[in-house]
């Protein structure tokens, strides 16, 4: 799913952050180590579709950041993990602490379609208990809508 309304990602989140490999070798075009953020805005939240991974440092920061700046306008967002190839402790990490901000300030965020690494790695780490994470955007979306319902 393809955002309806692309949304600019703030100046101090940039869409593809450079890792550490690239920094050292600018050469190298490797797509797996870079990550890439665009944010499009459907008529119910903010979705936020992610390519490449999320790693400790800028990686993870960069996610974080985004999260940070565009959810208190939005109020809901997806995170779409559907080009996320890997995780680290860091980006896990990283994932924690952004969930446990956005739930402390009552905003609502979802984590959809994560490949089956990904699911896993949420299973073993029990983190799939602490998280909402979907099959799919339009499953996170439409569990917002239910929730909205419930709450009204």
């Amino acid at each position: 799913m393809k955002p309806e309304n692309p949304i600019a990602i703030p100046d101090a989140a940039i869409a593809r952050v450079p890792s550490a490999t690239d920094q050292r070798n600018e050469k190298r075009t490797d797509k797996k180590l870079k990550l890439t953020l665009e944010a499009g805005h459907s008529s119910s939240a903010v979705v936020l579709h992610c390519q490449g991974r999320i790693i400790f440092r800028s990686e993870a920061r960069a996610l974080s950041t985004i999260v940070a700046e565009v959810l208190p306008s939005a109020r809901r967002m997806v995170v779409d993990l559907a080009g996320i190839d890997s995780v680290d402790s860091g980006g896990l990490g990283e994932l924690v602490l952004t969930h446990m901000w956005a739930e402390a300030a009552r905003y609502t965020l979802k984590f959809a379609s994560p490949k089956k690494s990904v699911r896993h790695l949420f299973e073993i780490t029990n983190l799939v208990s602490i998280f909402d994470v979907y099959a799919s955007v339009p499953e996170a979306m439409a569990a917002m809508v239910q929730e909205e319902v419930h709450s009204a």
